[in-house]
């Protein structure tokens, strides 16, 4: 049973909800295990309830009820975050707030090269509403066939084409957010230019729900390209992926998408756990590169580019070995092999992620130079290398020893490890995050790593807008 005084506020938030949408563990047929565990199944919370709003105005009105309940919220998309920043504590006080019932396209503008989606939206439908509206919404991610765009936005998600279009920061130009108070800010105008004062949105986006509650985004909406090829090359070393990047900056110009790194032993996993992938020339090579060029002209045009691209990396020796796809199927089938790192390594056991930035001209020293210090202080780790080179961002993550239990791995070096690799990132003028977000699992980590005067004015804003630390809390400042 719970407490006598929480059920005067659940009662308010099956009367606002309707009572199917206000899940307790009251009910022993309720599992609520998809909304209390995040999706790497390291932390698992205890809700008060998950409450499942169906329109701005219910998120205005639960988030009244809670603030005058003194009851914390904790706000959830797809609950695809990899830094336990969508998930409750194990208090059973806090509110889970899901937001998958709010999931409609509510306008497309074609003149204004906009799409207009209510933050529960899986990311692929807002894709494939783009596309039927014959346009491309570019942000793309391993997660997107269940990740939210209120997700993305909370967090900055990055993905495979940040290099050429930017993180979702730069596709938002307008937001809907309801406030710590239960006010709601209408601010989807979709306008590029608009200087009125101080950038809200840009404020709310990144901040984890710890500032106010994403219920809707206005985003870009780009042309179709006429043509999207694919290649995948060998390179010899970090630095001979560096120069290719800048080769092909040089050589496609805007037309430079898409440039994923990955290392041997990341492509390793893939072929070992996912053999019918066939994965292209790993054996042979310390690191590949993935690249996409998406053309305004013509796939002849595209393809004539992307040959003298490889030619002239070849002629360079920044490339020893190049395939290019030549359908959609065969480029799908590269784009797989570059998702499946993830599930492959989690299939492999568990490990230490990080997703680290660097930047781009500094990353081969990096790479070495902590490569060697994790091998000397760490015996036997496995290294999993992978990430958007493009943009600097790397998935820099550690794999415990052949044969070693995971767990016991995790409990008694974890710490260790991160502090070496945020050190170095530290060292090399880099974020401990780059597009996972800080969460609960990076949250102590922060102070130790983040300009202290940055820390203070954050500090201030979230006091301003959340004084009783209702929204997320726990997350991003503690």
């Amino acid at each position: 049973m719970r407490p006598p005084l929480t059920q005067p506020l659940l009662e308010q938030l099956r009367q606002i909800c309707g009572a199917a949408n206000v899940l307790t563990h009251d009910d022993p047929a309720t599992d609520l295990s998809p909304w209390e565990q995040d999706w790497r199944k390291r932390v698992r919370g205890l809700a008060l309830a998950v409450v499942r709003p169906g329109d701005t105005a219910q998120v205005a009105a639960v988030v009244k009820a809670c603030a005058a309940a003194n009851t914390p919220i904790v706000p959830q998309g797809g609950n695809t975050g990899l830094v336990v920043g969508g998930v409750p504590n194990g208090s059973g006080t806090q509110i889970v707030l899901s937001m998958t019932r709010m999931n409609t396209v509510r306008a497309i503008d074609p003149a204004n090269l906009t799409i207009t989606v209510e933050a529960g939206c899986v990311l692929q439908n807002l894709q494939t509403a783009a596309e039927q509206a014959g346009f491309l919404f570019p942000l793309s991610l391993g997660a997107e066939g269940s990740c939210t765009i209120g997700g993305n936005l909370g967090t900055n998600a990055g993905g495979t084409q940040v290099v050429r279009y930017g993180n979702t920061r730069e596709l938002c130009l307008g937001l809907e957010v309801v406030t710590a108070q239960g006010e709601v800010w209408h601010g989807l105008s979709g306008l590029r230019k608009d200087n009125t004062g101080y950038d809200l949105r840009n404020l709310m986006i990144g901040s984890e729900g710890t500032l106010g509650i994403i219920t809707a985004a206005t985003m870009k909406l780009y042309p179709q390209p006429a043509s999207q090829l694919t290649a995948w090359a060998a390179v010899p070393s970090m630095e001979a992926a560096v120069q290719l990047l800048g080769l092909a900056h040089h050589r496609l110009g805007p037309s430079l998408t898409g440039f994923e790194v990955m290392g041997q032993f990341a492509l390793s996993l893939v072929d070992k756990h996912f053999p019918q992938l066939r994965v292209p020339l790993w054996r042979e090579t310390p690191w590949c590169v993935l690249l996409e060029n998406s053309d305004s002209e013509s796939e002849s045009h595209a393809r004539g580019q992307f040959e003298a691209l490889l030619e002239a990396a070849l002629g360079q020796g920044c490339v020893t070995d190049a395939v290019v796809a030549e359908n959609l199927t065969q480029a799908k089938g590269l784009w797989h092999i570059r998702e499946s790192i993830t599930m492959a390594q989690a299939t492999e056991g568990l490990n230490i992620k990080h997703d680290i930035s660097i930047p781009v001209s500094r990353i081969p020293d990096f790479v070495v130079e902590t490569d060697a210090l994790l091998a000397q202080n760490f015996p036997g780790v496995r290294l999993v290398d992978f990430g958007h080179l493009g943009d600097g961002n790397l998935h820099y993550n550690v794999q415990a020893p052949e044969g070693a239990d995971g767990p016991t791995f995790l409990r008694e070096f974890e710490d260790k490890v991160n502090t070496l690799v945020f050190d170095q990132v530290t060292k090399f003028d880099g974020s401990i995050s780059a597009e996972h977000g800080v969460g609960e699992l990076k949250v102590h980590k922060l102070p130790h790593y983040k300009d202290p005067t940055a820390l203070a004015m954050m500090r201030a804003v979230k006091q301003a807008l959340d004084p009783h630390n209702l929204l997320n809390p726990g997350r991003v400042l503690g």
